[in-house]
């Protein structure tokens, strides 16, 4: 199915100023996301993050976003393309730090689980098949205690 770029169908903002269309999703895509964001001046399009299993490349289609990457802080403009690996070298964020709209499109794959990791926060987000788990920071446990505690689940249920 063809997709309109100048002329998207938005979801439902959750965030204020940002504007998403899954324009992969509307073309059928399965094994790749492919979604164009809009921000109004001085929203964030994303907090500074690390994906550990998925890769994104960012196309700039219009306005000046400003690009927070391990290498600082860079504007881009229209037609710049970053690619983001898996991992921290990359790491970004992307905030419109300009008096005008920015549009872009972001493809990435889409493998699951994935663990998104925010620096900034400490917080963790884990993106499973059918469902997404936050957690802030200071909300892990001891993991000896969290695998016995599993163990012992397992014995009561054998028994």
């Amino acid at each position: 199915m063809p997709v309109d770029f100048e002329q998207p169908r938005w979801e439902a903002a959750k965030y204020p100023g940002r504007q998403v269309a899954p324009v992969g999703a509307q073309a059928g895509a399965r094994d790749l996301a492919a979604n164009v964001y809009e921000l109004d001046p001085g929203a964030v399009g994303s907090p500074w993050h690390v994906h550990h299993a998925n890769e994104e490349l960012l196309l700039v289609l219009s306005g000046t976003p400003t690009l927070r990457s391990p290498e600082g802080m860079q504007r881009l403009s229209a037609g710049a393309m970053v690619a983001f690996p898996r991992g921290h070298t990359g790491a970004h964020s992307l905030v419109n730090r300009s008096d005008a709209p920015v549009r872009y499109l972001v493809i990435s794959t889409t493998n699951r689980p994935d663990v998104v990791e925010y620096p900034d926060t400490g917080a963790t987000l884990v993106v499973l098949a059918e469902q997404r788990l936050a957690y802030p920071h200071g909300a892990g446990a001891e993991q000896t205690r969290v695998i016995t505690e599993a163990m012992r689940a397992a014995v009561d249920r054998s028994a």
